[in-house]
C-alpha cells in the first residue's frame, strides 16, 4: 500500500501568535506538514525557493513585500506552488487582488479551523477556494453550478477561435489570471480538463 502524500506547507503572517497557532492546527493533521514559516514577503520568496513546498498559506499585509507583490514574484517566477490567502478582510479588493495576483484560494481567518484545513486540501489537489462574494463580483452565478454565464461564454468562444490567456484579457479588458480563474470554473462546468477538450465541447454543439 502506498504512502499517503504528504502536504508540505510554508506558512507567512506578520503576527508571531496567528504562525504559531496555524503552525500547529496544520502540523496536527497526518497529511500536512509545515516545513517553514516566514514573517514578511522578501523570506517567503526564500522559503519557496529553498523548501520547496506544495502549498502556501499566507496573509496580504504583510511588511518589506506585501502579500499581492510576493504573489506576483512567485507566478512571474513561475514557482510550481499553490498559494491559499488567509486574510482578516475580505472586500472586494482584496478578493480581486488576491485572484489577479494568481491565488488559488482566499479564506478569512474568521473561518472555524477545520474550513482552513478543508481549503489546504483543497488547494493542494488543484481545487480553486474562493468565497461567494468573488463570484458575484467575476459575474458569476452563485446558484447555478452547471450553466455558463455570459462572462464563461465569451471566454469560451474567444478560446475556441484559438485566442491565448493573455489575448482574450485583452480582448475582454480582465487579466490574465482572471482569465484563468475563469476557465476553471468554465473546466468544472463542462466535465473538461484542458482548453483543447473545452473547444472541442464549444464546436460540438
Amino acid at each position: 500500500m502506498s504512502e499517503k502524500r504528504i502536504i508540505r506547507i510554508v506558512l507567512a503572517d506578520d503576527h508571531p501568535l496567528v504562525v504559531e497557532g496555524l503552525s500547529a492546527l496544520l502540523s496536527s493533521q497526518p497529511d500536512m506538514r509545515v516545513v517553514a514559516t516566514a514573517t514578511d514577503g522578501e523570506r517567503l520568496l526564500e522559503a519557496i525557493e529553498r523548501f520547496h513546498p506544495d502549498v502556501i498559506v499566507m496573509d496580504l499585509q504583510m511588511p518589506y513585500m506585501g502579500g499581492v507583490s510576493c504573489l506576483r514574484h512567485i507566478r512571474a517566477r513561475e514557482l510550481p506552488v499553490r498559494v491559499l490567502v488567509l486574510s482578516a478582510f475580505g472586500d472586494a479588493d482584496s478578493l480581486r487582488a488576491a485572484i489577479e495576483a494568481g491565488a488559488d484560494g482566499f479564506v478569512l481567518k474568521t473561518e472555524s479551523p477545520q474550513h482552513t484545513i478543508i481549503a489546504v486540501r483543497q488547494i493542494a489537489e488543484g481545487q480553486l477556494v474562493f468565497p461567494q462574494a468573488a463570484r458575484r463580483w467575476l459575474g458569476m452565478a452563485a446558484d447555478d453550478t452547471s450553466a455558463l454565464t455570459e462572462r464563461e461564454e465569451e471566454i469560451l468562444k474567444l478560446l475556441a477561435e484559438g485566442l491565448s490567456n493573455a489575448q482574450i484579457g485583452a480582448r475582454l479588458h480582465l487579466s490574465e489570471n482572471t482569465i484563468k480563474f475563469h476557465l476553471r470554473n468554465i473546466y468544472a462546468k463542462l466535465g473538461v480538463s484542458n482548453r483543447t477538450e473545452a473547444a472541442l465541447k464549444y464546436r460540438g454543439r
